[in-house]
Order: structure tokens, then C-alpha cells, then sequence
């Protein structure tokens, strides 16, 4: 009793000591890390920065996430997670890779500052990850792909994706010639041509143009000979 006048005189605030739960939990460190990636680019993410964003000591921080080395293997996971590979359970082969390569796209056109290094982290110790390459993989073999070659297609597949997802942040501007017009009539007149058809510059058909190219050759390079 004389412990709850005390704390009812205080204002119920709970006494000093360790808390209920921990300060720190690794999906607020993840989220704060995106958001810091964000505003500042990959250059910003540093440990002592992102313990500023925290509130928190750098050794607090430390005690969660032992490396800059860790803290990318679980960005890289989180964003991956995002990534849609349900379709590979029940749709064909070439739905299913368009919904993929869409679902990919995306996630990584609101992080683009962060392609540069996710497109070359090993997926070592990432769970989330080999998650999705294990579907993708699934998929493939799903349809009788040559073994040897599912690597090959994926990573041709994700180079694509990786650009589409830079593409997919470039302004309306980007072809806009300006006053170097007679210099380039060909490039000009191509453009105006684009414009009349899809409007201002979207990257959604250059996508859809690339995406159908790509899955049209590789299911003529190996699907059409099963």
C-alpha cells in the first residue's frame, strides 16, 4: 500500500530501474535504418547515426546489432520479405513471374538508395531471403528448367528489376531534349511519338515492354524446347 501512495503521489510513473521491455527492439533499429537511408542515402546509414536517430548510446545500439555488416543482412531481409513470391504456388510459370518482378519492383523503387548494395549482399544468414529465391527456384524447376540455368535467369531477371526500380523515381523531365533539338531529331521525334501514345514519362510501360521481352526469351529459349 505505502508503494502505491508512493507512486500515486509521483504521478504513477514507474520507478527508475530496468524497464518492462527492452528500449531497442530490432524491427524499430530496421525501420529507423529505412528511414535514415531515406533522407540521407546509404552514405548516411552509420552506426553512430542511426544510434542518433535512437536515441541512444552507440554501445546500446551495439548490444542488438553487433556490425554495419549485420545491420545491412537484416535491412536486406525485411525489404525481401516485402517481396510477393505467392504466386509460384499456384499460377503458370509466366504469371507467376510477372507478379514477382512486380512485387520486386516496387519495394525497391521506394528504397532505391539502397539497390547498389542489396543487388550485390550474399543472402548468407538471411532467412527471408532464401525464403524468396527458394520460391522463385520452386517455380523453375516447377517447369522443367535446366538446373544449371535457374541462377542465370533469375539474376538476368533481377538486373532488369533493379533497373526498373531506379527508373521508376526518374522525373517526367528525363527526355526532355530542350533547346538541343536539332542536334537530335531521331531521339526527338521518337520521344514526341512516345508522349502522343503513354503521355508525359512514366516508366510503367518501359517496364511492361522489358518485362514481356524477357519472359518471351527465356521461355523460347528453353520452355519451347521441353
Amino acid at each position: 500500500m505505502a508503494d502505491m501512495a508512493a507512486a500515486q503521489q509521483s504521478g504513477g510513473k514507474r520507478r527508475a530501474g530496468r524497464p518492462v521491455k527492452a528500449v531497442l527492439a530490432v524491427e524499430r533499429i530496421i525501420q529507423t535504418a529505412l528511414n535514415l537511408v531515406r533522407q540521407s542515402g546509404y552514405q548516411g546509414l552509420t552506426m553512430s547515426a542511426l544510434a542518433g536517430r535512437l536515441n541512444v548510446a552507440p554501445s546500446a545500439l551495439y548490444n542488438h546489432v553487433r556490425s554495419k555488416k549485420e545491420l545491412l543482412i537484416l535491412v536486406q531481409d525485411h525489404l525481401m520479405s516485402l517481396v510477393d513470391v505467392s504466386s509460384f504456388e499456384s499460377k503458370p510459370w509466366d504469371e507467376a513471374i510477372r507478379d514477382w518482378a512486380r512485387s520486386y519492383r516496387d519495394v525497391f523503387a521506394h528504397h532505391s538508395p539502397l539497390i547498389p548494395l542489396i543487388a550485390v549482399q550474399p543472402i548468407t544468414n538471411s532467412p527471408q531471403t532464401l525464403r524468396i529465391y527458394e520460391a522463385v527456384t520452386k517455380g523453375f524447376n516447377r517447369v522443367g528448367w535446366p538446373e544449371a540455368e535457374i541462377v542465370n535467369a533469375v539474376v538476368a531477371l533481377e538486373s532488369f528489376i533493379y533497373g526498373s526500380a531506379f527508373d521508376a523515381t526518374a522525373p517526367e523531365s528525363i527526355f526532355d531534349i530542350g533547346a538541343l533539338q536539332p542536334e537530335a531529331p531521331a531521339l526527338s521525334s521518337a520521344v514526341a511519338a512516345r508522349e502522343a501514345v503513354h503521355g508525359r514519362y512514366s516508366a510503367e510501360p518501359a517496364f511492361e515492354l522489358g518485362l514481356e521481352s524477357i519472359i518471351q526469351g527465356l521461355q523460347s529459349r528453353y520452355l519451347s524446347k521441353r
